[in-house]
């Protein structure tokens, strides 16, 4: 049984680094998308790799063409990673804008809907498959100054636990990963007086996102929340 790999946002910091740890595995093809992936390619050279540029995946006409380029067949199996989401907060929820909450709306929801749908329908022309959303840790927990934000990831959770009921029908399981911080640049300026070696390395995200796919035919309807690393001295 062939199997084929799929990286929404794979060249943002988390995409990356996921990446980065995900192609050394034993997929037999590899689909990088992401808004800049051609610009990108030189950084993973191997031959069975695709860099696929994708626009806003809020539009089902952009997942779609995205999705051309993979092709179903009885004989794959299909996993796909989602890295794909944005952050906006600092405002309480009276003082927040509309065009705030519908860009968190489309940015967190709606693509992950999309890329479900059409995933799916993948799947259900193929043997099986996983998927794998990028929620976040107030999507569970509901924090200050971050409603549109944490709703939108809370909905994506929703989507993901119905998506692993119905998946059963095609052979398909669902989990989500929900950080609290990751270790990126971004952060890393954000919040420079962090602990950074307690956040969670994208790297290390990459390995817990492959034994999801390792083990996709049992484990399926999780959240897995990520809050704080530690490391055992030796």
């Amino acid at each position: 049984m062939k199997k084929e790999l799929l990286i929404f946002g794979a060249y943002g910091a988390l995409g990356l680094g996921v990446t980065k740890t995900l192609i050394k595995k034993d997929f037999d093809k590899v689909y990088l998308f992401g808004s800049n992936a051609s610009k990108n390619k030189e950084l993973f050279m191997e031959p069975n790799i695709e860099n696929i540029d994708t626009e806003d995946l809020s539009n089902e006409n952009n997942v779609i063409k995205a999705m051309q380029s993979v092709k179903p067949g009885n004989e794959k199996l299909f996993f796909l990673f989602s890295a794909i989401g944005g952050f906006t907060g600092g405002k309480f929820l009276w003082d927040t804008e509309e065009s705030e909450w519908n860009k968190m709306m489309d940015m967190n929801l709606k693509s992950s809907f999309l890329l479900a749908k059409h995933f799916a329908k993948l799947v259900h022309d193929s043997a099986g498959g996983s998927i794998c959303f990028t929620a976040a840790y107030t999507g569970m927990h509901a924090e200050t100054k971050k409603s549109a934000y944490g709703i939108s990831k809370s909905a994506l959770i929703h989507l993901m636990k119905t998506l692993a009921l119905e998946g059963k029908a095609i052979n398909l399981s669902a989990n989500v990963i929900a950080p609290n911080i990751i270790d990126t640049p971004a952060n890393r300026e954000w919040m420079s007086n962090g602990d950074y070696s307690k956040w969670t390395k994208p790297e290390e995200i990459g390995e817990l996102v492959w034994s999801m796919f390792h083990n996709y035919n049992f484990m399926t309807g999780n959240v897995i929340e990520l809050v704080e690393r530690f490391d055992v001295k030796t």
